[in-house]
């Protein structure tokens, strides 16, 4: 899965290599820095999720940590059936 953001005067779109209810983790080789403020916007089953949300950690050379500041009811349902269709799968 990829994610689309921009924010802090950068854009990218980068592949999600963590994800949860509270935010995700991305590869990302030139990151923003610490604190900058993003916009989201990826592809689940069944739509889009655009979310606001800040960098809280940056791994150099691999990526940043990201938390979800702000989302939709919407778009919270649908990222909290995509997980728990992949937790079902990894039990299986």
């Amino acid at each position: 899965m990829f994610a689309a953001w921009y924010g802090g005067g950068g854009q990218g779109v980068s592949r999600v290599r963590t994800l949860g209810m509270g935010g995700l983790f991305v590869s990302e080789p030139s990151p923003p820095s610490v604190s900058t403020n993003l916009r989201l916007t990826f592809e689940v089953p069944g739509g889009g999720i655009h979310a606001e949300a800040i960098v809280r950690n940056i791994v150099p050379g691999e990526g940043m940590g990201i938390e979800f500041t702000k989302m939709g009811a919407r778009e919270r349902i649908l990222l909290e059936r995509l997980l728990r269709r992949l937790l079902r799968q990894i039990g299986e």
